[in-house]
């Protein structure tokens, strides 16, 4: 077996005929073990590595997804206050700012902000299903979402994101998979 079916397989089945919330959370768990696989394995320097004309990086990737990470589910779930580096940082500088950090500083903070993430959801399903239903204030209370619409979105976000995990890994050592 290859090492790139070997890494794929480390990724979680997506349930095929369970209820909402089990098929929700496991196509973002998906996503997100495609990311962890399309940036392991790589040096600092090749976190930074970019392709022409964008200045998109892994790095810049795993920061920004656990910057929207903290967003939807710490700030407008949870209802918390921005965490830093968020707090400080306007929207958007993540992906630049990453370059100054290691490639394990990028993962521990990514996995830190997921495991933050999983538990405020788990604390909010144990209200049942009902609980997508539940709205919250966000986008600077300008309008409201659902938890479903929110899980649905962070899908989405993995999703987009992932495809451009899949060519910057390819252009940094050829290794391709779905």
């Amino acid at each position: 077996m290859s090492d790139d079916i070997a890494e794929e397989r480390r990724r979680p089945d997506t349930p095929l005929a369970d209820g909402e919330v089990e098929t929700l959370l496991g196509f973002l768990e998906y996503q997100r073990a495609t990311l962890e696989w399309k940036c392991s394995g790589l040096t600092d320097e090749q976190l930074r590595s970019r392709l022409a004309p964008t200045v998109m990086t892994l790095a810049g990737l795993l920061k920004h997804v656990a910057r929207v990470e903290d967003y939807w589910f710490g700030e407008v779930v949870a209802e918390g206050p921005a965490l830093e580096p968020w707090a400080s940082m306007p929207w958007a500088d993540e992906w630049a700012n990453a370059l100054a950090d290691t490639g394990d500083d990028l993962r521990r903070q990514w996995a830190d902000r997921m495991a933050r993430s999983r538990q405020i959801v788990a604390d909010r399903l144990a209200a049942g299903e009902s609980a997508l239903d539940t709205t919250y204030s966000a986008w600077d209370g300008e309008g409201r979402a659902s938890l479903r619409w929110i899980l649905t979105h962070m899908i989405e976000e993995y999703a987009r994101h992932n495809g451009h995990a899949d060519l910057l890994r390819e252009a940094i050592d050829g290794e391709t998979g779905e």
